[in-house]
């Protein structure tokens, strides 16, 4: 797997060890020495995209922003921006926005002094403009790191600004820091919006575990299938015997790879309905089961 794909499949940031889960030490190097891949600090790295974004923002005397500004947070995101994302001031005009994605806005001049948004804010920006899955996906990652806080982010949201604040707040309640990367978020968004599913991240699964996301009520935990955590035998092995497990204690499980959740978002959610409805009926026949034995003469 090339480093720069690797690097997107783990959320655009990533420390070495993590890639050199996907890739060699000699491909790492490599992609370091030709720009393809970016080292914003010791063992961390990321995609150029986190560097474009302070070099649009310098020109254009405004601050990173949006995808951008998450990138420069060094939370991970579905998917790196297609262009650098800049904030302006309000006031500013004849702004060259060629190649870059622009919004004016009010700015503080803590966030001029920093060049890049308030953490905060950088997730409101997001939930506002972006496809629900990319915004959980930054939020999720925003609160796994500590920056923000949920409580902080559910009273930013209910008060800003009217445009998207519907969005805003979807985002800010769904938002949960127990999502391990942005592939267990993007698979959490695509199965909020199927009926009847009710899914938590890192859900228990009786005493066998946690599975990434779980719905307690219909027993159905669904896993997201990364390369990055079965690049020895020994972890394919004990996931295979969890998967087991949970079965075997009346658990349905459903699994996804990195390609169905990313990029075919409706296959997703129709085996999701169809599980769901399978598992509905199944509970249904054996509550009328327990009826008609429950009135069942002695």
């Amino acid at each position: 797997m090339q480093v720069a794909q690797a690097l997107e499949r783990l959320g655009g940031v990533s420390d070495r060890k993590g890639l050199l889960g996907l890739c060699s030490r000699r491909a790492l190097d490599a992609a370091v020495a030709n720009g393809s891949v970016a080292r914003i600090a010791r063992d961390r790295y990321a995609l150029p995209a986190a560097n474009e974004g302070r070099v649009a923002a310098a020109r254009l005397r405004g601050v990173v922003s949006h995808l951008s500004a998450a990138l420069a947070h060094g939370w991970k995101v579905k998917s790196p921006p297609a262009a650098p994302s800049v904030t302006v001031r309000r006031s500013r005009s004849r702004v060259d926005a060629q190649g870059v994605d622009l919004h004016w806005s009010m700015l503080t001049d803590v966030e001029l002094a920093a060049g890049v948004t308030d953490p905060v804010r950088t997730v409101l920006d997001c939930a506002r403009v972006l496809p629900f899955d990319e915004a959980l996906a930054v939020a999720d990652s925003a609160l796994r790191s500590g920056a923000v806080s949920r409580s902080r982010l559910l009273v930013a949201a209910s008060q800003s600004a009217r445009t998207g604040r519907a969005s805003a707040v979807r985002v800010a309640r769904a938002a949960d820091g127990r999502a391990s990367n942005p592939f267990e978020s993007v698979l959490r968004a695509i199965a909020l919006d199927v009926p009847g599913l009710e899914v938590v991240p890192q859900g228990a699964v009786g005493v066998i575990g946690h599975a990434d996301l779980t719905d307690a009520r219909l027993r159905i935990a669904v896993e997201a299938e990364s390369f990055e955590f079965h690049a020895l035998p020994e972890a394919f092995r004990d996931d295979v015997r969890r998967y087991t497990a949970m079965t075997r204690r009346g658990w349905l499980v459903v699994r996804f790879v990195w390609d169905d959740a990313m990029h075919r978002p409706a296959y997703v959610r129709d085996a999701l309905a169809d599980v769901v409805a399978l598992r509905s009926a199944e509970q249904a026949v054996r509550r009328h089961r327990c009826g008609a034995a429950a009135r069942r003469p002695g």
